[in-house]
C-alpha cells in the first residue's frame, strides 16, 4: 500500500491499517495520531519527524528491504576482497621464515610474533589493544629487519613495558615462534602453505571478531555504533519522529533508526533484535536499559543508580529492592510497579506515574515529586524517610489505605508563609483575608504553624488543586505588609491618646491631692436619711464637699445598666457578646473591693460610654470616646493588683470589645 494512500485514508477516518504491506513508503512528516499498524511490514519504510502518538506497531517487521539488503552485501563483499590483500599480504610476511636468507628469516619471525600479539590482545582485551600491540609489533619488527637477531631481546623488553596483557602476549607469541622454528623446515613449497594458512586463519579471526563486537556490547562500543549506522542505511528510519506511547510489542526492529525519536511512554515489551537497532541518544543506549524495556520483569534487585529512565514504560515492573538512586524516572509510567524495599534516594520522580504501584519498606530521603507526580492508590504499608531503613513512617504500625497519597499530596496543596521577626496575627488574619476576596473567595486555610527557633514563624496555608500558589503567596506578603503599616499607624495613634490620657489623669490626681489638703481641716458631713414610699430601707450615703460635687455612686451604676440593656442583644451575636462582657464590667466595677467610690465611679462611666458608642456606630464623636474609654480602663486594670476584679474582667473583654467594635 502506498504512502501516499494510507496518508489520504487516514485523512478521512481510516485508523485501522492492520496488516498491510508499507514497506519502502514515505511518512516523513506525516500526523498519524492513533493509527494501528500492526502486523505491518515497515522495512524501509521513512517516518522521519512524523508524528506517531499512540500509534500501534505491535508484531510490526522493520529493517531493511531487501534491495538494501544487496546493496549493503555488495560493499560488505568489497571489504572482505579489500581485507583480503591485507591478509594475503601477512601470510606472505610469515611465510618469509621458509627461505634461507637471513633477514627475510628474521622478518618473518617478527611478523609471526606481531600477528599472534594482536590477535591475543584482541581477544582478551578489544581492537583498540590489538591496535597498540600492532603500532609497538610493527616498531620492533621494522627496527628487526635492520638490527637482525639482537632486535628481538629489544622486542620483549618493550613489550614488557607496554602493558601487562601485551607481555604477556608477546611472551606467548614468542614460545610459539621458536618451537615452530625447530619443526619446520625451510621450502619454497612451505612459504605458500604459510601464505594461505596464515590469510584463511586471519579471516576466520576477523570473522569470528565482527560476530564477538554486536553480541557483547562492551567489548568495542564505538565500532558496533559504526557497524549498527552503516546496517541501519536503508532501513525502517524514525529520525526525529514523536513515538510517544507509541506501542511496539512483539514488533521486530533490527537495522532500525530510532535516532533523536521521541521515546516517552513507548512500549518495547518483547520486542525482537532491538540491540540491532540504532538507538542514537536516547534511552535505548543504555544495554541494560534496553533489556529491561523488552522484559521488565527483569529488575529486581538491580543497579539503576544515575540511570536516565525519563518517560520509560515500566508499568507492571518488578523493581523489588532495585537501586534508583540518583535515577532519573521523570514522566516515567510505572503503574502497577513493584518497588518494595527500592532505594529512591534522590531520585527525580516529577511528572512520573506512581498510580497502584507497590512502595513498602522504599527509602524516599529527599526524592524530587511535586503535584504533577501521581501517587492515587499507591499500595505502601510503611516507607523509610533516610537509607539504611531509618526514620520509619510511620513510626509504628502501617499506613491506612490513602493515608500515603494524602501524606504526600497535601505537600503540594500548600503555600509556605515564612516569617523571621515573628507573627502580627492580626495582621496576617486581615492579610489573609483580603487574599482570599482578590482571589474569587478561594478557601484558604491554615494547615499547620511550626516554629523554627530564631524567630522564624513557618505558616503552612492549604490551597485548592491547581491554584497558582506564587500568586497567593506573592499578594499575601504585599497585603500583610500594608495591614502591618495600618497596625503601626493605629498603635502610634493609640499610644499617643494613652499618653495624653494619661497625663489628664495625672493632673487630675495632683489637683485632687491640692483640693484634699485644702479641705483636710473642713468637716465633712454624712447624711443618712430614710426612703419614705420605698421598700428599700437601706440608707442612702450621700458625700459632700469633695470636689465641690456629690456623688451617687448607685445612680450611675443604674444609669450604666440601663444604657447596656438597651443594646439590641437579638440584633446580632456580636451585639450580644458585648451586651454581656459590659454587665461582666459593671459588675467587676462594683464588687472590687480595691476601688474606691470615685474610681468605681469614674470606671463606670467608661463602661457607659462604650454602651453609647454601640447603639450608634456611625456616630464618630461617640466611637472616638468610647476607644478612649477603652484605654482608660486598659490603664486603671494595669495599675491594679491581679487579684483585682476589674483587672481580670478587662484583661478577659478589652481585647474582644475592641475586635467587636473595629478599633
Amino acid at each position: 500500500m502506498k504512502a501516499a494512500a494510507v496518508i489520504e485514508q487516514y485523512k478521512n477516518g481510516r485508523r485501522d491499517f492492520r496488516g498491510e504491506s508499507l514497506r519502502g513508503g514515505n511518512f516523513r512528516g506525516a500526523d498519524l495520531t492513533g493509527a494501528d499498524f500492526s502486523g505491518c511490514d515497515i522495512r524501509g519504510a521513512n517516518f522521519s519527524r512524523a508524528n506517531l502518538t499512540g500509534v500501534k506497531f505491535t508484531w510490526a517487521k522493520a529493517g531493511l528491504p531487501k534491495r538494501w539488503v544487496v546493496i549493503l552485501l555488495e560493499f560488505a563483499l568489497a571489504l572482505i576482497v579489500i581485507s583480503s590483500f591485507f591478509s594475503a599480504f601477512g601470510g606472505y610476511m610469515v611465510g618469509l621464515i621458509f627461505y634461507s636468507n637471513p633477514e627475510n628469516q628474521v622478518t618473518g619471525w617478527f611478523t609471526l610474533i606481531f600477528l599472534i600479539c594482536f590477535c591475543a590482545v584482541t581477544w582478551r582485551k578489544n581492537i583498540l589493544a590489538g591496535v597498540g600491540a600492532f603500532a609497538v609489533a610493527l616498531a620492533l619488527a621494522l627496527a628487526g629487519a635492520l638490527a637482525g637477531a639482537s632486535a628481538l631481546a629489544g622486542a620483549v623488553a618493550v613489550a614488557g613495558a607496554v602493558a601487562l596483557a601485551v607481555a604477556f602476549a608477546f611472551a606467548v607469541a614468542l614460545a610459539v615462534a621458536f618451537a615452530f622454528a625447530g619443526a619446520v623446515a625451510v621450502a619454497v613449497a612451505g612459504a605458500v602453505a604459510g601464505v594461505v594458512a596464515v590469510a584463511v586463519a586471519l579471516t576466520l579471526f576477523f570473522c569470528w571478531l565482527g560476530w564477538l563486537t554486536l553480541k557483547q556490547e562492551h567489548r568495542d562500543p564505538w565500532l558496533r555504533k559504526i557497524v549498527i549506522a552503516f546496517a541501519a542505511i536503508g532501513g525502517t528510519s524514525f529520525f526525529q519522529a514523536n513515538l510517544t506511547a507509541t506501542d511496539f510489542t512483539g514488533a521486530t526492529l533490527k537495522s532500525t533508526n530510532f535516532n533523536q525519536a521521541i521515546l516517552n511512554k513507548t512500549i518495547f515489551k518483547q520486542a525482537i533484535k532491538l540491540e540491532l537497532a540504532r538507538p542514537g541518544n536516547t534511552l535505548l543506549a543504555n544495554p541494560q536499559i534496553r533489556e529491561f524495556l523488552i522484559d521488565s520483569r527483569t529488575g529486581s534487585g538491580k543497579d539503576f543508580a544515575q540511570d536516565d529512565l525519563r518517560g520509560a514504560y515500566l508499568e507492571g515492573a518488578n523493581l523489588q529492592a532495585a537501586n534508583l538512586r540518583l535515577a532519573n524516572i521523570s514522566e516515567a509510567s510505572l503503574q502497577y510497579a513493584n518497588l518494595a524495599g527500592a532505594n529512591l534516594t534522590e531520585v527525580n520522580a516529577v511528572n512520573a506515574d506512581l498510580r497502584h504501584a507497590t512502595l513498602t519498606g522504599a527509602c524516599v530521603e529527599n526524592w524530587n515529586i511535586d503535584a504533577t507526580t501521581q501517587l492515587d492508590e499507591v499500595d505502601c504499608q510503611y516507607i523509610y524517610l533516610l537509607n539504611g531503613q531509618k526514620e520509619r513512617r510511620p513510626s509504628s504500625g502501617e499506613f491506612q489505605p490513602g493515608e500515603f497519597t494524602k501524606l504526600f499530596a497535601e505537600m503540594f496543596d500548600t503555600v509556605d508563609l515564612i516569617f523571621r521577626n515573628g507573627v502580627d496575627w492580626k495582621a496576617f488574619i486581615a492579610a489573609l483575608k483580603e487574599v482570599q476576596v482578590q482571589n474569587e473567595d478561594t478557601p484558604l486555610q491554615v494547615q499547620s504553624i511550626a516554629n523554627k527557633g530564631d524567630g522564624v514563624i513557618v505558616v503552612k496555608v492549604h490551597v485548592p488543586p491547581d491554584t497558582d500558589k506564587e500568586k497567593i503567596h506573592q499578594e499575601f506578603n504585599q497585603n500583610y505588609q500594608l495591614q502591618l503599616a495600618a497596625i503601626e499607624a493605629q498603635y502610634k495613634a493609640q499610644l499617643t491618646a494613652k499618653e495624653t490620657e494619661i497625663a489628664i489623669y495625672r493632673q487630675q490626681s495632683v489637683d485632687m491631692m491640692e483640693i484634699t489638703k485644702t479641705l483636710a481641716n473642713r468637716p465633712i458631713h454624712v447624711e443618712a436619711k430614710a426612703m419614705s414610699h420605698s421598700n428599700d430601707s437601706s440608707p442612702n450615703i450621700t458625700i459632700r464637699d469633695i470636689n465641690n460635687s456629690a456623688v451617687n455612686f448607685g445612680e450611675i451604676i443604674g444609669d450604666v445598666t440601663n444604657t447596656i440593656n438597651q443594646i439590641a442583644a437579638d440584633a446580632s451575636p456580636e451585639n450580644a457578646q458585648l451586651k454581656a462582657l459590659l454587665q461582666e464590667l459593671t459588675q467587676a466595677i462594683e464588687i472590687d473591693s480595691h476601688l474606691d467610690a470615685e474610681e468605681k465611679a469614674e470606671a463606670a462611666n467608661q463602661v457607659k460610654k462604650i454602651a453609647q458608642a454601640s447603639q450608634n456606630p456611625d456616630d464618630a464623636g461617640l466611637q472616638k470616646k468610647a476607644q478612649r474609654a477603652v484605654n482608660f480602663l486598659e490603664t486603671i486594670a494595669k495599675a491594679l493588683e491581679p487579684a483585682s476584679k476589674l483587672a481580670q474582667a478587662c484583661q478577659k473583654a478589652l481585647p474582644i470589645i475592641l475586635g467587636i467594635l473595629g478599633f
